[in-house]
């Protein structure tokens, strides 16, 4: 396994910050990472250390005066814990990373609502760490909601697309009718 560099940890503390964990534990060999946000309305710093001897001081912990978190979500996107109505699927995220309906910059969107698609068509794909994985529709339907943004963080199991189940009959290839 490579060895991780200071911009990788820079890149897993943008994931984390952007998500809605509190805590990330990262071990890789000799390295590792272990990070808390708001641990008893307090603020811990990332703490890093290897079996060599070498990292960081101990974190340094500050009193943050508590506030509740405001979360504002566009009109368009579906909370991760919302449920589709029913006849409807869900295409999930397999992993937490930067969400992007086209395959390149400038690219029409793999889906649009009302295509159609089968198992295996490519639907979106999910940056992580500068790797782009592809990711399969998993069901044969009719996308009916795009539920992510371009360019939005997701989370593992965030919903992405709503598909309305068909009887398979329809052309293949993202096709719209």
């Amino acid at each position: 396994m490579s060895s991780i560099h200071q911009e990788d940890v820079f890149l897993i503390l943008r994931i984390l910050d952007e998500s809605t964990f509190d805590e990330l534990l990262l071990e890789n060999g000799d390295f590792k990472l272990h990070v808390q946000r708001h641990a008893r309305g307090k603020v811990v710093h990332p703490s890093f250390s290897s079996r060599s001897g070498e990292g960081s001081p101990p974190p340094i912990e500050r009193e943050q005066p508590s506030q509740p978190e405001k979360t504002t979500l566009p009109a368009m996107l579906t909370p991760v814990d919302q449920e589709p109505p029913p006849g409807l699927l869900t295409i999930r995220a397999p992993m937490l990373g930067t969400f992007y309906r086209t395959p390149k910059p400038g690219a029409p969107p793999f889906v649009e609502v009302g295509t159609f698609v089968r198992e295996d068509d490519p639907v979106c794909i999910i940056e992580v760490m500068k790797l782009f994985n592809t990711v399969r529709a998993g069901v044969c339907g009719r996308i009916s909601r795009i539920c992510a943004e371009q360019g939005q963080m997701v989370e593992f199991n965030q919903p992405l697309f709503w598909v309305e189940k068909t009887g398979g009959n329809e052309p293949s290839g993202g096709s719209k009718e």
